[in-house]
Order: C-alpha cells, then structure tokens, then sequence
C-alpha cells in the first residue's frame, strides 16, 4: 500500500482530501473492497470519513479527509515531541470510535488493527480510526466471530489470534489493541522496548501493571497536572489487555471507567505474558515473538 497523497478535488473547490492508492492485480483486491465496503458504513467523528473511491484497472484509490496533523505515533515516538497531546482527549475520543464500531452500525465492525499508525489526527488534534483493510463485519448478536487467518501488527494482536486454547476471537480482540495502544501512549514508547534501562521493564504492560500494584505513578514527561492525573488511569489498559477474554471490558464498559472515578477503579489480575523473571535470553525470545521492533 503506498502512503496517503495530499490533493485536491477535481473542481479545486472545498478541503484538501488524502488519496490512498494500490496496485493491485484484480484477483487480490479483497483488502480493497473490504475497507471501501465497510468505511462507507461509518460515520463517526472520531472514524476518518471516506469520501469516495476508484478503480481503474489494477490501480485502486481511496479518497478520505485529511487529517492536517497525520498520524499519532509521530507524536508519542519520536525523540523530540514539539506537541504535548491530551491525554484524557485523546483516550476517550479513541474509546467512543471503537465502541461506536462495535455497536453503532447495523453490523458489528472489528478492526483487527487498532494501532498508534491507524490513529490519524485533525487540525484540533481530535483522534480518527483509520485503515480498515483488514477489519470484519458480524451481525451484532455476534460475540465469538470465525477467523481463517490471524491479522494485525505485532505487539497490538491479541493473543487468542495466535493461541485458540486461551479464548476466543470477538470483540474483545479490539479490546485488547486498544489496551496496549493506551499504555504505549502513557509511556511515549513502544509496549516493548530491548533498550529499557531494566530487564524489568521491557514489556512494558508488566510494568505498568507492577507500578500500580505497588501505588506508584507512572513517570511522564512533560505533562500537565491534569494529564498525571488521568494517567492514573492506566489500570484501564491493564484490564484491556488481560489474557482471558471474559475478563477484559467491552468498549463501552471501557468509556464509562475512563470518563468516571478513578478511585472507583480496581485493580485487575496480573495481565499475560508477564514473566515472573525474566532474563535476557527469555527476553530477546519475547521480543522476536511478540514485538515489531
């Protein structure tokens, strides 16, 4: 897939829009036509709104609104952030366009890819789910969904996408990206790092979970007081990402705990894939395994 063009409509009248092109031979364009069939059915403020389409031959065009501030993992990745980000902002408009996915359209729409490269940014900094190439329909009575194939990013996919004995893949696969999308946005880093000052902290959920265990904050760079306070929330995230589906939150269970108490909140089981020791050989083995990078 090539990267998203800036341009203008025919009639040089309106906003710029982004075109998403591919080449692709017309026997292999189901990715296609499942992100033109299942986008037109969204709208949503928080979902990038599909304005039109094209094919040509073996060249296929999507026309979207451009998102002016492109995507969210320039801003919680790089080392040198010139734009600090609302945390509570930003977690809650991206909570109501995943719930609104799985509940707000007459068929239930799963993503299969909730990642920081699929969260695209307007002008006012506002979230937009985008790149649904490999997203599903279900009819919404539908909580267990089939799969032929696992699909997603490494280090976003839930675990049931690789090992059917743990639980069954639903809803709650979205659940889990959106876990690990909160913590790496807490973190301003990847949920796996080799590079972390302690083997302790290379996967990152563990050490999320093991500081809130323990009373501690969550460090963070140059946030507001507000957004310290918000952060506190990360127990949210650790409920997202537990191993067994039945315990984690559907979505819009998970925006009634972000826009409520946090002192409500309690403290979940120890999420999965946390090694009890780890050393560096287990560690570069989780790494290959379960990380991107």
């Amino acid at each position: 897939m090539e990267p998203s063009l800036k341009r203008k409509l025919r009639s040089g009248s309106g906003p710029f829009v982004a075109v998403k092109m591919t080449h692709t031979p017309k026997a292999s364009g189901q990715e296609f036509v499942s992100e033109v069939s299942i986008i037109g059915r969204i709208h949503h403020v928080n979902v990038v709104r599909l304005i039109g389409f094209c094919v040509e031959g073996s060249k296929h065009s999507l026309v979207f609104e451009f998102m002016l501030n492109g995507s969210l993992d320039k801003y919680i990745f790089p080392q040198e952030r010139t734009v600090s980000l609302s945390y509570k902002h930003m977690f809650d408009g991206m909570a109501r366009g995943i719930d609104y996915l799985h509940r707000g359209c007459n068929m239930q729409i799963l993503h299969f890819d909730i990642k920081p490269h699929n969260i695209l940014l307007d002008e006012y900094f506002n979230p937009n789910i985008s790149d649904f190439g490999l997203a599903k329909l279900y009819p919404t009575d539908d909580s267990i969904v089939g799969l032929t194939a696992a699909g997603g990013t490494m280090g976003h996919m839930a675990p049931e996408l690789f090992y059917k004995n743990i639980g069954e893949v639903s809803y709650k696969t979205d659940v889990y990206s959106y876990g690990i999308l909160l913590m790496e946005m807490a973190g301003r880093r990847k949920n796996m790092s080799p590079f972390a000052h302690h083997l302790s902290q290379i996967y990152f959920p563990t050490w999320v979970y093991n500081q809130l265990n323990e009373g501690n904050d969550i460090e963070m760079e140059d946030a507001s007081k507000e957004d310290r306070r918000f952060v506190k929330k990360m127990i949210v995230a650790s409920w997202c990402i537990q191993m067994n589906t039945v315990d984690r939150p559907a979505m819009n269970k998970v925006v009634e705990m972000l826009e409520g108490d946090i002192e409500l909140l309690h403290n979940p089981p120890r999420p999965f894939i946390a090694p009890r020791e780890i050393n560096a050989g287990d560690a570069i083995e989780t790494i290959r395994i379960f990380s991107d990078i």
